[in-house]
């Protein structure tokens, strides 16, 4: 018996740029760098990987922006902060977990660069902290 993949869908706010992303999304986190907290206008962004096999926009494309060897897309009509590759071959892509349709599908496991982290946010879910990425 042949089980059916996972499917998450998602997009910008305007509905200009929509994707989907195959399988289970893995490394759902919590950033809190200083790069993330700039390009998203916000004191963390919560992230998902796909394969970047697994992942395509099926509607509109992002415009990318290559920022300290790193590569983040978002929708040149609303702004919305899309995904992030550490490199633009990369076989990873980040996407931003509250542009998906139905956020609530996975749950972070924890936070990164909180070397980074606003003094003001403060973090009451328990989840495992890391001052730069994770560690394997």
């Amino acid at each position: 018996m042949e089980t059916e993949r996972k499917i998450i869908h998602g997009g910008c706010l305007c509905g200009a740029i929509r994707y989907e992303g195959i399988g289970e999304p893995y490394n759902v986190t919590h950033c809190h760098c200083e790069d993330c907290r700039k390009s998203a206008g916000a004191p963390l962004v919560t992230w998902a990987s796909f394969s970047r096999d697994n992942f395509q926009f099926m509607k509109g494309k992002p415009r990318e922006i290559a920022w300290a060897g790193r590569v983040r897309s978002f929708c040149s009509t609303c702004g919305s902060s899309l995904t992030f590759m550490s490199e633009s071959d990369s076989d990873e892509i980040d996407v931003a977990v509250a542009t998906f349709d139905q956020p609530d599908l996975v749950t972070p496991a924890d936070h990164i660069w909180t070397e980074d982290r606003i003094s003001w946010v403060k973090l009451a879910d328990n989840l495992p902290e890391h001052a730069r990425g994770r560690t394997k």
